[in-house]
């Protein structure tokens, strides 16, 4: 019973020192806001957490809300990750 718990105990802790890939703030353009579809297109640069090169692409956005704070043509820092299978921003703010 001990060893079972050792063991246990050994694999929880090799599991939790996993490395997770962690979202990375990527600059970009928005070139066009959808709210009907909770969408934004951007021109970015590479996102090394998804290992995307740069390219114009169209994003689900978490928080609908985030796209009241943006308008098309405004210079943006955002982070991109895959939520329930589709690439998704998860944080966007408007470069000053």
């Amino acid at each position: 019973m001990m060893m079972r718990k050792l063991m246990m105990a050994a694999a929880m802790a090799v599991f939790s020192t996993v490395a997770v890939a962690q979202t990375v703030p990527v600059d970009g353009e928005i070139l066009k806001i959808d709210p009907d579809q909770n969408k934004v297109t951007v021109k970015h640069g590479p996102i090394k957490n998804l290992d995307m090169d740069a390219m114009t692409m169209v994003f689900a956005v978490a928080d609908p809300a985030m796209l009241k704070a943006v308008k098309a043509g405004d210079n943006i820092k955002f982070e991109v990750d895959r939520v329930n299978g589709r690439l998704t921003v998860t944080k966007m703010e408007k470069k000053k």
